[in-house]
């Protein structure tokens, strides 16, 4: 995890940092209705409530305050509401204590967890992991594409600014679909769930020298606001259903803001009420 810090180089003064599923790539909808629900479902045997059970999981990884809520964070959300309402899930208790207590919350956490004891939860959640890497690698190759400007903006940025991909997506799975459609080339070090945190992310880069208003994080959920505020930078929202309207804004408004040092105070407030209206919070 540390070796992708220290190798890291600063460039300009100036850094994006950049979410991927949701916000630069147009796979978030698909992995969910396709990969995620789907895999949980079959692990736990829940074909009784499927549909149900597939809609409640959308909800709360798609269009609500819990937008791109850490893979296990969710199942354990939606585990918990599950036995709550239609069955009981064995041993969910284990599942929910390493989510609140682990510091990283990945498949190799969760196997090191593993190994301390036996739990039937954990091995399933584990199992259900490993099943939605797989099934998000079967996906056809032209389902997984940018959102419509993505590529122009991070050109653009690019030039004055270095850009950072801060996800917490499979690292696998972010490398290959940022290099199959040509972000790489605009993208200076990837950060994704192997690396920690997106708020530790954004915290270790700090310290290759950037000053915090110098620093944006572009995202469409609210763990990446919150990613923003505890590191005292910027934050871009990526509007749910309205991306490639918000990419360009990007592009022509908000990237000038930011380097011209006009982007707090009123633009930084607007962009923020934006966005935790569009995901139905007051």
């Amino acid at each position: 995890m540390a070796d992708k810090f220290l190798a890291y180089t600063k460039r300009n003064d100036f850094l994006v940092c950049v979410d991927s599923d949701g916000c630069a790539m147009d796979t978030m909808d698909i992995k969910h209705f396709r990969c995620f629900g789907p895999c949980m479902v079959t692990e736990w045997g829940l074909e009784e409530w499927q549909e149900e059970i597939l809609n409640r999981w959308n909800e709360i990884n798609l269009y609500t305050m819990t937008r791109g809520i850490n893979r296990f964070r969710g199942l354990a959300k939606a585990l918990a509401e599950i036995q709550e309402k239609y069955c009981g899930i064995e041993d969910l208790e284990r599942l929910v204590r390493w989510v609140d207590e682990t510091p990283e919350l990945s498949n190799d956490a969760l196997e090191r967890e593993i190994s301390k004891g036996e739990s039937v939860c954990l091995k399933k959640a584990l199992s259900w992991s490993r099943a939605v890497n797989q099934s998000v690698e079967r996906l056809p190759e032209e389902e997984k594409r940018p959102f419509e400007g993505v590529g122009e903006a991070l050109k653009k940025a690019w030039r004055d600014s270095d850009i950072a991909v801060v996800s917490s997506a499979n690292p696998g799975a972010v490398l290959e679909e940022w290099d199959i459609h040509g972000l790489l080339e605009y993208t200076d070090v990837v950060l994704a769930q192997d690396s920690g945190s997106k708020a530790f992310c954004i915290g270790e880069l700090l310290k290759r020298g950037y000053q915090p208003e110098h620093v944006l994080m572009c995202g469409d959920a609210p763990g990446d606001l919150e990613a923003a505020k505890k590191n005292g930078v910027y934050f871009y929202p990526i509007l749910v259903r309205r991306e490639a309207e918000s990419w360009k804004e990007f592009r022509e408004v908000g990237l000038k803001h930011f380097l011209e040092g006009s982007y707090g105070g009123q633009y930084q407030e607007e962009k923020e009420k934006q966005f935790l209206a569009n995901l139905g919070e007051k």
